[in-house]
């Protein structure tokens, strides 16, 4: 039987004796039942996990001894999908705790042109990231940007290789066909897609254009389309 996970931010590989916080305390004791001497697992999110054992359990606080630790490498290249906010928020919370649980590095929320309207709740959003990281049983939590202008990711550095995923008639290169072994970023528009004055922008910043296959896709659906694509590729 797997030992439970559960995400401490701040546990570290120095640690010897750690406190959980009030929300891991509840869901492992109040709703899991655990017990002294029984053992779960911890991570930072940051590639570490940890083994431990409940030492102590009272109502203000529950300390774990660590027994050992594990560094998880990240995968050796970062894949990073840009995505425009949605409408409907349950449909964006959907592509997220699905990107999360394909292993997206890292995920920007964008406002682009044709960008309905939404309040963006960022600590809801890494609830559900965190959730997913767990329910995959992962030691890394993709970062979540807070939402920027279409414009302004363009200005992104880190990435070697720069995607562009629209419906436009103009050329473009299927995505499945891509070997990704680089630093990789990727966008996808909003319903109703990029303009063609994004297209255009983007192609000056030295953006490629890609398809991801004949059908018309939902941004939620174009957005795990293209996470499962770029990490079957990488």
């Amino acid at each position: 039987m797997q030992l439970p996970l559960f995400y401490e931010a701040l546990v570290a590989e120095k640690d010897s004796l750690f406190s959980l916080s009030n929300e891991t305390q509840k869901h492992a004791i109040q709703v899991l039942r655990l017990k002294e001497k029984d053992a779960i697992l911890l991570t930072n999110g940051e590639g570490l996990i940890c083994k431990a054992i409940i030492t102590s359990i009272d109502k203000k606080q529950t300390i774990v001894q660590i027994d050992s630790y594990e560094r998880i490498n990240l995968f050796e290249h970062k894949t990073c999908i840009g995505i425009s906010l949605l409408k409907n928020p349950s449909r964006f919370e959907w592509f997220l705790e699905k990107a999360t649980e394909l292993g997206i590095s890292t995920i920007i929320p964008i406002i682009c042109k044709r960008t309905e309207k939404q309040h963006f709740r960022y600590e809801r959003m890494k609830t559900i990231l965190v959730s997913a990281m767990l329910q995959s049983k992962q030691a890394w939590l993709p970062e979540l940007k807070e939402p920027i202008l279409f414009s302004n990711v363009l200005e992104e550095h880190n990435y070697d290789l720069k995607l562009l995923a629209h419906c436009n008639n103009s050329e473009r290169k299927f995505l499945n066909n891509f070997k990704i072994n680089q630093n990789t970023i990727l966008l996808i528009g909003p319903e109703g897609d990029f303009s063609e004055e994004e297209i255009l922008l983007a192609e000056k910043n030295n953006y490629i254009s890609v398809s991801l296959g004949n059908n018309r896709l939902r941004t939620e659906t174009a957005g795990v389309a293209a996470a499962v694509m770029l990490k079957l590729n990488n």
